[in-house]
């Protein structure tokens, strides 16, 4: 396993929103493989509800955008097979709420393909969908369902929480030879961050240390990487120093990282933005407290979204996921100031 990355700032390093690096990774590597094709509900013309792929049809025609029924176990099903067959598609799920209609063709045919035919097939395609609450979109619009696809084999999950993480993982993902789902935070379309403006990729499997510190360890994915930050940043000026690590990929995952952080500072919080219960703060914990154990001053805490439908009342729904005043609280309560 590679060590753990930690992003440095160059020169060459532009500002882009996160919508604009997932962008740019398309058209990139649309440039560079002729494979790639983008399918999907209001791709084309629309760019997607987000905007997130405008200006890719202009380019890339018709051919190679294309604009789906409104099927997602049918278009899905499409590009399974097209990514048998030798091509490499990016299918769009406007919001992850909806990938409840693609489970079958990911989870039973996608996933388990290379493996029925013995290794003689391969399914190198990339879902790509969102994720996160706090947009007053309601209960079908609003939930994070990655925990679903990490629980299956022949599945890499995804979760970037910077522009420059979601170029260079997309990038990655687009040329693996296995399917994998790409969780975007539909939250951090306008955050922005350094880009490399050259070519660059970032491994599946290898966590980024967000921010190095010494007294408690957060381990945050996708969004809850930003609340983190913020959290560590308060928890600073009460003489508190908080390491933050984003695992990046919830598979393949980065145990090793993980675990010597929790050992370095002894404590340790898991934060996600999916359901609490069953989910994936469960299985971070576990692997933390299992490669630890003998280092924690404390149980490894798990916050993540309540387990209730998300409502829409913005109060209500404020309160179902984690924020960087309940983080500061949880972590200053663990460390006993």
């Amino acid at each position: 396993m590679p060590e753990a990355h930690i992003h440095a700032e160059t020169e060459k390093d532009r500002e882009l929103t996160f919508a604009q690096a997932i962008r740019e990774a398309l058209a990139e590597e649309m440039r560079r493989d002729k494979t790639v094709c983008i399918m999907g509900e209001d791709v084309a013309e629309a760019g997607t509800p987000f905007k997130v792929l405008s200006g890719l049809l202009e380019e890339f025609g018709k051919e190679r955008v294309l604009d789906t029924p409104i099927s997602e176990a049918g278009f899905t099903g499409l590009a399974v097979g097209a990514a048998m067959t030798g091509m490499r598609p990016v299918v769009d799920i406007m919001f992850g709420d909806f990938v409840t209609l693609t489970m079958d063709q990911m989870v039973n045919q996608a996933a388990k393909v290379h493996y029925m035919s013995g290794g003689k097939w391969k399914v190198p395609m990339v879902m790509r969908t969102t994720m996160g609450a706090t947009r007053r979109s309601a209960a079908q619009h609003s939930q994070s369902l990655h925990a679903w696809f990490c629980h299956v084999p022949g599945l890499k999950v995804v979760l970037p929480s910077t522009p420059y993480d979601a170029k260079g993982l997309l990038k990655s993902a687009i040329r693996d030879e296995n399917p994998v789902v790409f969780f975007e935070d539909k939250m951090m379309y306008k955050l922005k961050g350094s880009v490399p403006a050259g070519d660059y990729t970032v491994p599946l499997g290898v966590a980024d240390i967000k921010r190095v510190g010494e007294d408690i360890t957060f381990v945050a994915t996708s969004s809850m990487v930003q609340v983190a930050l913020g959290a560590a940043t308060m928890l600073e000026e009460i003489g508190i120093s908080a390491e933050v690590v984003d695992p990046r990929t919830m598979w393949p995952l980065d145990e090793t990282t993980l675990i010597e952080s929790a050992k370095k500072t002894s404590r340790a919080i898991v934060l996600d933005e999916g359901y609490e219960r069953y989910g994936v703060t469960a299985e971070l914990a576990s692997v933390i407290a299992t490669g630890a154990f003998y280092d924690l001053d404390a149980p490894v805490k798990r916050m993540g979204a309540m387990h209730v439908p998300i409502p829409f009342s913005p109060p209500l729904e404020d309160v179902t996921v984690p924020t960087e005043q309940t983080v500061f609280e949880a972590a200053r309560a663990m460390c006993g100031r």
